[in-house]
């Protein structure tokens, strides 16, 4: 039987970013973030962060920062609570006007499109009908929505906005919390 999975956009939900982060020592998880993890996980809910990572494109860093930064974000989660663990770590290096030509295109990984929601679905063998989608833009309402997930839009006041919170969206959330721990029970009291 396919497990369901909680995915998670990584900046401005899980650490604190204004979305352009290529350095690991820069990496500040956002309160709860580690006890939302570990607490979908007992539920019997994959992990899965999807991110997209434009500033790759952009030439800001590299794909191997980025896989730096993602690696101090498990670090920084099992330290926390020793049952946060990530189960995989999707990107999206893609943008349609990157100044990198291999990096410019207009791809199906880039919220607010699922791709990167359906190829962890395909290799994890996700059950999408029974998961989540966790972030604090519309594009990733948006892309859960198009998968086929519940949504849940993570808005705390004490964060600055992204630019990304900003844009519009199409899709209504099922829920907008101001915590990530408010977040863990909306999941866990909606199997």
């Amino acid at each position: 039987m396919k497990r369901p999975a909680v995915f998670l956009d990584r900046d401005n939900t899980l650490i604190a970013s204004d979305c352009y982060l290529g350095d690991p020592a820069k990496v500040v998880l956002i309160k709860g973030a580690a006890d939302l993890i570990a607490e979908v996980r007992t539920l019997g809910y994959a992990v899965v962060v999807v991110s997209n990572q434009s500033g790759i494109a952009r030439g800001m860093f590299t794909e191997s920062d980025t896989d730096a930064v993602n690696a101090r974000l498990d670090e920084l989660l099992r330290t926390a609570n020793r049952e946060a663990i990530v189960d995989a770590h999707y990107y999206c290096p893609h943008h349609p006007q990157a100044p990198i030509e291999r990096y410019r295109k207009d791809c199906s990984c880039r919220k607010p499109k699922p791709g990167m929601l359906l190829d962890a679905a395909r290799y994890l063998k996700l059950d999408l009908s029974r998961s989540w989608m966790v972030g604090d833009a519309p594009r990733d309402i948006d892309a859960g929505a198009a998968a086929g997930c519940r949504t849940i839009l993570f808005v705390d006041a004490g964060l600055p906005a992204s630019v990304a919170a900003a844009e519009k969206g199409t899709a209504v959330p099922d829920c907008v919390v101001s915590s990530l721990v408010q977040a863990a029970h909306r999941i866990a009291g909606n199997r």
